[in-house]
């Protein structure tokens, strides 16, 4: 029987092999693509990326094994044009914006509430942190379940799809700065 018993907590440097695991399945698994550095350098120095900047933060969800199983970041940059398009990087500029990235859970971890807790969780940090005036992600709506989940929490400020082209193909959204959970 699936567990139930989950944790959400800050990555230990005893979790930063396990999340680079879940990461890197994700991308291989989920996108298709594989790893890019120039889109996933991030992963490979989790610590420098995440867990060592004052104002960003590395979240691991546990299961009652106390296996990692899902990942949650965020970080004080804001997306770089290009290759996102430059309206996107003019809204959103770098320490004034978190980014939500990496938010991934582990296939047979799924549709049990983690990512929604680990996004709870980054937004609780991004407003105590009290220098954010906004919140970014990006999502490939080609990855199942990404682009809904996304949507019931955050809007859409710009969908590369409708782009002369297709863009990348990639959805941009704001989260709200006030839906952190109490």
């Amino acid at each position: 029987m699936p567990t139930t018993d989950y944790s959400i907590r800050l990555a230990t440097p005893a979790d930063l092999a396990p999340a680079r695991a879940v990461m890197l399945d994700t991308i291989y698994r989920d996108f298709g693509t594989g790893y890019v550095p120039r889109w996933h350098g991030d992963i490979i120095d989790l610590a420098g990326a995440y867990v060592d900047p004052v104002r960003h933060t590395l979240l691991v969800a546990v299961d009652g094994e106390g296996e990692v199983v899902g990942t949650g970041a965020l970080d004080s940059r804001g997306p770089a044009h290009p290759p996102n398009p430059a309206h996107v990087a003019e809204r959103y500029p770098s320490g004034v914006t978190a980014q939500l990235r990496r938010v991934y859970v582990r296939p047979e971890h799924r549709r049990r509430g983690l990512a929604r807790r680990l996004v709870d969780e980054l937004m609780a940090f991004a407003v105590a942190d009290g220098g954010y005036r906004a919140v970014y992600l990006h999502t490939d709506p080609a990855v199942t379940g990404a682009e809904p989940f996304w949507r019931s929490l955050a809007k859409v400020v710009h969908d590369e799809r409708e782009d002369v082209g297709g863009g990348q193909g990639i959805v941009h959204f704001d989260v709200p700065l006030g839906s952190a959970a109490p």
